[in-house]
């Protein structure tokens, strides 16, 4: 797997933590010149030598995905540094946790922009020169994208909606050497349910889940490097979500109730 991903021009957006930076690491360290990608640079260059101890073998990019601007920026500072790109990692994501009877309108629009939106944007400007390379692009998005999750309104329709986008794109470059990888990981030990947005849009700040019981960010990015090797289409991890997404499409109804069952297990469950 070395040899594949050597030199390769790798953007990463929602590089600062979890799956982002544990991707970033890995690529790194099979000796990809890795772009950074998020809205704190700060932390991104601090961060850096943890991917390559070689400057010039990393770039760190401020942007927020939501920003059309900001990713055409983006596009234009990783080609102009590293003349081209290989694999863009449509990463950056955000959760919520509210019903939706309870929800500001605002939560869903900032998740759509984020989620969707962004992957769009980078999709967008990136793609010419995935084009050139004949490289990969890929949408890191959820089982909640096959299979909704209660109380997360926003967060499973900006999945459904970014595989809905990366499915038909890959069928529009069918021809053109394009791989498009729509990558579904289950439950990923990370900062994203400390970040989820409640109904009023503030941050939940404390996980309902038992992290260390989740799978690491660091499988989920070597799982993320082996679909790129192979160029799969598509790749649903854990025994549970491919499980899920199997019910979900054979028994609809059972896996509602099911679902409805799961969470209201959780702690301070909004079903309560």
């Amino acid at each position: 797997m070395d040899a594949y991903f050597k030199d390769k021009v790798i953007v990463i957006t929602g590089a600062s933590s979890g799956i982002g930076l544990a991707s970033a690491k890995l690529f790194g360290s099979l000796g990809a010149r890795v772009v950074m990608a998020a809205r704190s640079v700060e932390k991104m260059q601090e961060l850096a030598p943890q991917v390559s101890p070689d400057p010039d073998r990393v770039l760190c990019v401020r942007a927020d995905v939501s920003v059309e601007d900001d990713c055409r920026r983006l596009v234009e500072e990783t080609v102009a540094r590293f003349g081209g790109i290989d694999i863009l990692v449509n990463n950056a994501g955000l959760s919520m946790r509210a019903m939706f009877k309870d929800l500001d309108l605002k939560v869903i629009h900032k998740l759509m922009d984020v989620n969707f939106w962004g992957t769009v944007n980078c999709t967008k400007y990136a793609l010419p020169w995935l084009l050139k390379s004949k490289g990969s692009v890929v949408g890191v998005i959820s089982i909640a994208g096959y299979s909704a999750l209660p109380a997360r309104t926003g967060y499973s329709s900006s999945k459904y909606a970014i595989r809905g986008f990366l499915d038909t794109l890959r069928i529009e470059h069918l021809k053109d050497g394009l791989n498009v990888l729509v990558f579904a990981p289950g439950y990923t030990n990370s900062n994203v349910r400390n970040a989820a947005l409640t109904a009023d849009g503030s941050a939940q700040g404390e996980t309902p889940l038992d992290e260390g019981r989740l799978m690491s960010a660091e499988a989920v990015a070597l799982r993320l490097a082996k679909a790129l090797r192979r160029r799969r289409s598509q790749v649903i991890l854990t025994g549970l979500g491919k499980a899920t997404v199997l019910a979900h499409r054979l028994f609809p109804r059972l896996t509602d109730k099911l679902t409805y069952s799961y969470i209201a297990r959780e702690n301070n469950s909004p079903f309560k």
